[in-house]
């Protein structure tokens, strides 16, 4: 009819709002105008798609395109086959940069540049690989009907790759393993070179020390170094004596001091009771094989042959070393350790303090070391009777020192005038003993007399 408008039919109307109400909540805008704010809440898109599916007109302005939101619910098979293959490719893909990286690493020390570019490359291609597991699960995301075949492979084959992957990381340490063993091995190797050179050296020595040993433990060898250290020790008596003299001490005084009621065959022969005093302080300890310092380093297994073979060596060490240069090196050596025992022993802090003062006499020297020529013939005697002790110690057996009490009968056998001066009387009546100078000393069967001053013997010039 004219003037009248056809409209819908009924049914029609009906079944687009039941379906409009079905998936109002699922639907999101695909393409907008560019125009259009970004801000558009939901119930506007709502709107928009009432407004579409109640018009009556044949063609909308403006229409808006709009696309379903796909329920993922709708298809739970393919999405877990989808998951479980993705993840499982991505540990595969991790496991894989894990071995590669380790590779990488592994190819800079040694430096292998092959090794080292084919690692890079891989590591590259792992990179791009996760990124188009990125874009591909996008699309999935989109479209869940898309081709998943381009993952390539399944669940099960993306766990043999992982498994693949760690066997890969294992063997690589198990090869660092075995590098570091052979090189440990070769330095194994080259030490024990090195101690076969050590071995056959001291084998070499230890020949050498026999050899010195039969030259130099002989009593000839021994008699010429200890007239050798008593010249030292009379040395420094005569020092030590001039010293006390200008600091204004009573030498006579003082030698009655050290050996009181000793009559003098000649007036100055009080000096020999400075030289016993001196001598027999240097000498105390020399029965002992530390010679009465506590030495570390001198360690024993009991068998008398190491023992002397070792203080040979020890005394072929002092003979090539200058004893000043030693102490200035090594001050906590057991030689110097011997000197400082020694001079303790030997100088009275009455004595230090008179003859250690500058020339004005005010202030006392810091040290008995200031003195350079003091300080050095101390040194120099206690080095000599040091070497001495090293060589009574080399002679198996060992070599005994003994000395005599003042008072008793003169012996020639075992006792030396140290004057040799004094004319023995030929009454029966043996001369006494004043005190021991030198002391004497034992060697297997050998005497070497100890010398002594006599008393009540009148001098008479040789």
């Amino acid at each position: 009819m004219e003037g009248t408008t056809t409209k819908p039919p009924q049914q029609i109307s009906e079944m687009f709002h039941k379906f409009a109400n079905v998936v109002k909540t699922k639907t999101f805008e695909l393409f907008a105008d560019d125009n259009e704010d970004n801000s558009n809440t939901d119930n506007n898109n709502t709107d928009d798609v009432f407004t579409l599916l109640n018009s009556t007109e044949e063609f909308i302005p403006d229409q808006k395109v709009v696309v379903i939101k796909p329920d993922f619910c709708k298809f739970p098979q393919l999405t877990n086959n989808f998951t479980k293959s993705l993840i499982s490719s991505l540990f595969a893909a991790i496991s894989s940069f894990e071995a590669s990286y380790l590779q990488l690493q592994t190819a800079h020390v040694p430096f292998d540049e092959n090794a080292l570019e084919s690692a890079d490359k891989v590591l590259v291609s792992i990179l791009q690989k996760l990124t188009e597991m990125k874009s591909l699960y996008k699309d999935f995301r989109k479209n869940p009907c898309c081709n998943i075949d381009f993952l390539g492979g399944s669940e099960l084959e993306f766990q043999v790759q992982e498994h693949q992957s760690k066997l890969r990381v294992l063997e690589t340490m198990v090869n660092q393993l075995l590098t570091y063993m052979e090189s440990k091995d070769e330095e194994v190797s080259i030490l024990k070179k090195k101690l076969e050179k050590i071995q056959d050296f001291n084998s070499n020595l230890s020949k050498k020390l026999k050899n010195s040993s039969e030259v130099l433990c002989t009593i000839r060898v021994f008699e010429s170094m200890l007239r050798d250290s008593i010249k030292s020790v009379n040395k420094f008596c005569k020092l030590l004596m001039e010293l006390m003299k200008r600091a204004g001490w009573d030498l006579e005084k003082a030698a009655n001091s050290v050996y009181s009621d000793v009559n003098y065959v000649e007036k100055g022969h009080y000096k020999y009771a400075f030289l016993s005093y001196i001598c027999l302080g240097m000498f105390k300890g020399f029965d002992q094989e530390d010679f009465g310092v506590s030495e570390e380093e001198m360690l024993s297994n009991g068998s008398l042959s190491f023992e002397n073979d070792y203080n040979l060596k020890l005394l072929l060490e002092h003979v090539s070393c200058n004893p000043m240069e030693t102490l200035s090196k090594n001050p906590s050596c057991a030689f110097s350790r011997f000197c400082e025992k020694k001079y303790e022993q030997i100088i009275h802090p009455t004595i230090e303090s008179s003859i250690f003062r500058d020339l004005d006499g005010k202030e006392v020297i810091c040290s008995w070391k200031s003195l350079s020529v003091f300080y050095e013939l101390f040194v120099r005697m206690a080095s000599s009777i040091w070497l001495l002790h090293k060589l009574a110690y080399s002679f198996n057996p060992v070599v005994e020192i003994f000395q005599v009490e003042s008072g008793v009968d003169f012996s020639m056998v075992y006792m030396e005038d140290v004057t040799r001066k004094s004319q023995l009387p030929l009454s029966k009546t043996r001369p006494k003993v004043g005190f021991t100078v030198v002391p004497g000393f034992k060697i297997g069967r050998t005497i070497v007399q100890t010398q002594v001053y006599l008393t009540g013997l009148k001098g008479m010039e040789g």
